[in-house]
C-alpha cells in the first residue's frame, strides 16, 4: 500500500509540474483541453491547479516521511486523508467536465485502491 502511496505522489507531483509549467504546450491538449487562445485566461487557475496537486503529493510524502519514522496513525492518518480527497475531487473534475474522464478515473481509482488497501 506505501508503495501505492509513493507512486502516487510522484505521479501527482509529474501532472502538477505540467499544469503549472508546461499548460501552453499543444501535446497535452488531450490532458487538459487548453487551446492556444485560452493560454492567458486560464493561467491562473492551471498553475494553482498545479501547485494543489503538487501539494497533495506532498502530503502523501509526508504521510510515507511519518509512517518511517514511526509515526504511524500520524502518518496513514495523513496517507488516507489525502487519498480520500483525491477519490472526492476525481469525482468532482468528472462531474465538472465529462471530456476529462480519463484524468478523472486517474485522479481517484489508484487512490480509491489505496483506501481500498489500508482500510481492509
Amino acid at each position: 500500500e506505501y508503495v501505492l502511496a509513493a507512486v502516487i505522489a510522484a505521479v501527482g507531483t509529474i501532472v502538477g509540474l505540467l499544469e503549472a509549467f508546461r499548460y501552453r504546450d499543444p501535446r497535452l491538449y488531450p490532458i487538459f483541453l487548453i487551446k492556444p487562445g485560452d493560454y492567458d485566461a486560464v493561467r491562473l487557475w492551471t498553475v494553482n491547479v498545479g501547485f494543489y496537486n503538487i501539494t497533495m503529493a506532498a502530503g502523501l510524502t509526508t504521510g510515507l516521511f511519518l509512517v518511517s519514522r514511526g509515526y504511524l496513525a500520524e502518518g496513514r492518518t495523513l496517507v488516507l486523508f489525502v487519498a480520500a480527497a483525491n477519490v472526492f475531487l476525481g469525482a468532482v473534475l468528472l462531474a465538472s467536465e465529462r471530456r476529462l474522464w480519463v484524468s478523472a478515473l486517474g485522479q481517484a481509482v489508484p487512490p480509491a485502491i489505496l483506501l481500498g488497501l489500508m482500510l481492509t
